[in-house]
């Protein structure tokens, strides 16, 4: 077997806490050490050999998102691999954003950009040597409003009154089910029924369900959004941090509160607060070589996973 090397992406302290970043936003390296929340991530450096079986048993041991490192068929840097316990992913923004900082701390990627090659297409990376992160690209976001029969049925499933709720599919690279909520607080107390999550996801054609709320501003003038995200079939009921869902997110505020006119500034997703396992995703717009808007950027801070 492969030999399992395990980081933690999208790291952040708990809410009540101001101390564990540096002004401009990185983890401290005391913080780092400890691992503060993120989202775990089993990594195969050298996935040569194994078979689609072999890196779900690794995801299924693991009982986490797990990323596989192979050489790219398309010309790109690298190729990528993604498995939960139950089944193979196009792609997973936490697992690409760790597996390319793990990879860039053991030399193997020396470069101011690279290209990483998944299921869902071509993936865009760079570094950013200031503040010591990697930012990976999402395209631009696609949007399809449910009915309102089928925004009821989302906002039954969260334990939440049928009505009163929009709910929205939106995609980067997954689609995930969008509704927003009046409070934190609401968020916080949300009590889903995962016995017919996937049915209900099936239903309306989402890979998961992302509610969420508006909270305050980081001292670096960035908006924070919080939300959690409650998969359809993934082999566990909630997300700690969920890349392409903030992504997707950000599209839609962006599409929304700008109605195209410019791109939406950056901000922080918080996640995973009530799973005791607190994340932070920045999101920040992306353009073309011409200027135009062309999706965004996800990023956020990474450390290993100590036992």
């Amino acid at each position: 077997m492969s030999e399992v090397t395990l980081i933690r992406v999208f790291v952040r302290g708990p809410r009540d806490r101001n101390d564990v970043f540096h002004a401009n936003g990185t983890l401290r390296a005391d913080m780092a050490e400890r691992a503060i929340g993120g989202n775990p991530v089993p990594l195969v450096a050298d996935a040569r050999g194994m078979t689609a079986s072999d890196m779900q048993g690794i995801a299924a041991s693991y009982g986490h998102e797990s990323a596989f490192v192979l050489p790219s068929e398309r010309g790109c840097d690298w190729r990528l691999r993604f498995f939960v316990p139950q089944h193979e992913m196009e792609m997973c923004g936490h697992a690409t954003v760790g597996t390319l900082w793990a990879l860039r701390q053991w030399g193997e990627w020396t470069q101011p950009t690279a290209t990483i090659e998944t299921l869902s297409g071509v993936v865009l990376a760079r570094w950013d040597e200031a503040e010591q992160r990697v930012w990976i690209s999402q395209p631009e976001v696609r949007l399809d409003t449910l009915s309102p029969s089928d925004s009821a049925r989302v906002a039954t499933q969260l334990g939440l009154p049928a009505d009163g709720y929009a709910a929205v599919n939106a995609s980067t690279s997954r689609v995930k089910t969008l509704i927003e909520l009046p409070s934190v607080e609401a968020l916080d107390g949300l009590t889903p029924d995962f016995g017919t999550m996937a049915s209900l996801c099936e239903s309306i054609g989402s890979t998961g369900l992302y509610p969420y709320a508006f909270g305050g501003v980081r001292q670096d003038g960035k908006r924070i959004v919080h939300a959690r995200q409650f998969p359809k079939s993934s082999g566990y009921p909630e997300d700690a941090a969920t890349g392409i869902a903030a992504a997707a997110l950000w599209g839609y505020l962006a599409r929304r509160d700008t109605r195209g006119q410019s791109p939406l500034a950056s901000i922080a997703v918080w996640q995973g607060d009530t799973m005791g396992s607190p994340s932070e995703i920045l999101v920040a717009p992306r353009h073309s070589e011409l200027g135009e808007p062309a999706g965004c950027w996800l990023s956020g801070n990474v450390a290993w996973s100590h036992p």
